[in-house]
């Protein structure tokens, strides 16, 4: 399955919906951003169990801001809604391979009390 456009309208159904979600933010006059395309949708068609999509940051420029990307492409992962993964520039594809190995393996468990720590570490600061 191809990577699929991603717009601010269904982000957040897109996030609700899917446990892994891995997005591309890119721009088609971006170099880089075309050599990681192919990288990107070969990984997306290989792990059917997560949702791949592609942002395009002309036009979405609310959805871009909202996340503040400066620097394209920007990689992010979510998992169960939290985003566990920002990360500006191209992967080779076995960093991108080893990337999607370390996001589905994640304890959320373990991710969500993190979270509460720092909240409640920086609630007393």
């Amino acid at each position: 399955m191809a990577a699929h456009d991603v717009t601010l309208a269904g982000f957040q159904q897109i996030i609700t919906d899917n446990d892994i979600v891995f997005l591309d933010f890119w721009a088609s006059w971006c170099g880089p951003c075309r050599m990681f395309k192919p990288v990107f949708e070969k990984a997306a068609s290989r792990h059917t169990d997560a949702f791949f999509g592609k942002v395009d940051t002309e036009a979405q420029q609310e959805l871009a801001a909202a996340f503040s990307i400066s620097s394209i492409p920007t990689l992010m992962a979510f998992r169960a809604g939290i985003l566990v993964y920002s990360q500006p520039g191209a992967l080779p594809p076995h960093a991108l391979e080893e990337l999607i190995g370390k996001v589905k393996a994640l304890d959320m468990d373990a991710v969500r009390s993190e979270i509460e720590r720092q909240q409640q570490r920086h609630a007393v600061a």
